[in-house]
């Protein structure tokens, strides 16, 4: 009878998402999952991943965070740990598709090879988010993943910092520079339409 009741408190961790001390004040895996779904299929999307293989990869990133949800030290910064586990994850899958001779970054291909739009590519016929995407796309990486998950994840500047694994400076200084160059080529686009 002993095995059979470790065994259910056993299978209620697991359900629960939660395990050890200290974890209790985070959510279960399947809040976890609610909550975090678009954002990392999102993230993924942003990070290069091609849309054939999004699904595959945001699956691996969620079996990676039910198996280390109990190892977040800080759940008030659950949003950065979920970030850095879908930038590892991701980098992971870059290195793999390089080292089998693919290109990591196929997203311009995803038109061509997908015959359906995904959620992504539809919102992106909008034509303002065609316009900041434009504008994104000028800013370097470094700057622009800083600027996006400040400026549109809102996460905040010491959980950037945190999930990108940089000091706390070089995130402030990669936004500050972020804001400036990002400021410059809204004021190139604005000059352009007023051409138009």
């Amino acid at each position: 009878m002993a095995g059979q009741n470790s065994g259910a408190q056993a299978l209620a961790v697991l359900e629960n998402g939660t395990a050890g001390i200290g974890s209790a004040t985070l959510p279960p895996f399947q809040a976890v999952y609610a909550d975090y779904f678009e954002f990392v299929w999102a993230s993924v999307r942003r990070l290069g991943v091609n849309a054939s293989v999004t699904d595959d990869v945001v699956q691996d990133i969620f079996i990676a965070i039910h198996s280390h949800l109990h190892t977040v030290q800080r759940p008030e910064a659950l949003k950065s740990w979920i970030y850095s586990v879908t930038r590892r994850t991701v980098s992971n899958h870059h290195r793999a598709l390089r080292a089998r001779g693919g290109n990591a970054t196929t997203v311009a291909l995803d038109q061509i090879e997908s015959h359906q739009p995904t959620p992504f590519e539809v919102t992106e016929k909008n034509s303002n988010l065609q316009v900041l995407a434009s504008l994104l796309a000028e800013l370097d990486e470094t700057k622009r993943e800083v600027f996006v998950l400040v400026e549109l994840e809102e996460m905040s500047v010491p959980d950037v910092a945190d999930a990108l694994d940089i000091p706390l400076n070089t995130a402030y200084s990669r936004l500050r520079a972020a804001r400036l160059a990002f400021e410059a080529a809204v004021a190139r686009h604005d000059a352009r339409d007023k051409r138009k």
